[in-house]
């Protein structure tokens, strides 16, 4: 009767979908990779048809990366404990920028209303990780889960300053790491605060949109 083929074909439909994102997501982490379509097809092993009948265009194939990953980063900071220190997981999130700078570009290149729904999902993912980690006085009081927007938008200038593409990435990667210097102060309450200041500065709020105009993955 056929009506049990459609299974297998499911299985191998979402098999060959998961390969091609996983390929897509490695050649834009490679210096350089512009994360072409035919090498994508190869590296996933499938055809150039079946790869198109997955995502019709690049930008169709990077939403799916960006989803993919946005989704390991929620998982990751919202699933049951033991939760990695927040400084592993902002650092993570920071120096993905860097590292998958072809996603990077392809993502400012799609609407604003697509890029800041990638950003809140990130800020979102956060946020839960950032106040844990200023309950246990590990993280300055004073950051709020919308400040993590400006961070991403630090990076990016960096990354799009003068300079060939090894000094770029060497410049972000610095400034990086003062960021995350600046942020984790050993349990010490924010300079210019109180323990009143603190505490009230480490109560909950409500995730705020991220700023217009800036989006990460």
């Amino acid at each position: 009767m056929g009506y049990g083929a459609r299974g297998p074909r499911r299985q191998d439909a979402r098999r060959n979908r998961l390969a091609i994102i996983q390929a897509a997501a490695d050649m834009m982490c490679a210096p350089g990779s512009p994360g072409l379509m035919p090498e994508i097809a190869r590296r996933a092993g499938v055809g150039q048809a079946t790869l198109y009948r997955h995502f019709p265009d690049r930008t169709a194939l990077a939403d799916a990366v960006i989803a993919s990953e946005l989704s390991r980063l929620e998982d990751c900071a919202g699933g049951p404990g033991p939760w990695p220190p927040f400084r592993d997981l902002l650092g993570q999130v920071l120096y993905a920028q860097v590292r998958m700078r072809s996603l990077v570009t392809l993502a400012y290149r799609m609407d604003t209303g697509t890029r800041e729904r990638y950003e809140r999902r990130i800020v979102v993912a956060l946020t839960g990780p950032l106040r844990r980690a200023q309950e246990r006085r590990e993280v300055r009081g004073d950051l709020r889960a919308h400040d993590l927007a400006l961070l991403f938008g630090m990076v990016e200038g960096v990354l799009r300053g003068d300079g060939d593409v090894a000094t770029a990435q060497a410049a972000a990667h610095r400034s990086i790491e003062l960021m995350l210097d600046g942020l984790f102060l050993g349990g010490a309450p924010a300079p210019g605060t109180d323990a009143r200041d603190d505490r009230a500065a480490r109560a909950p709020e409500p995730a705020r949109p991220p700023a217009t105009g800036s989006a990460r993955a």
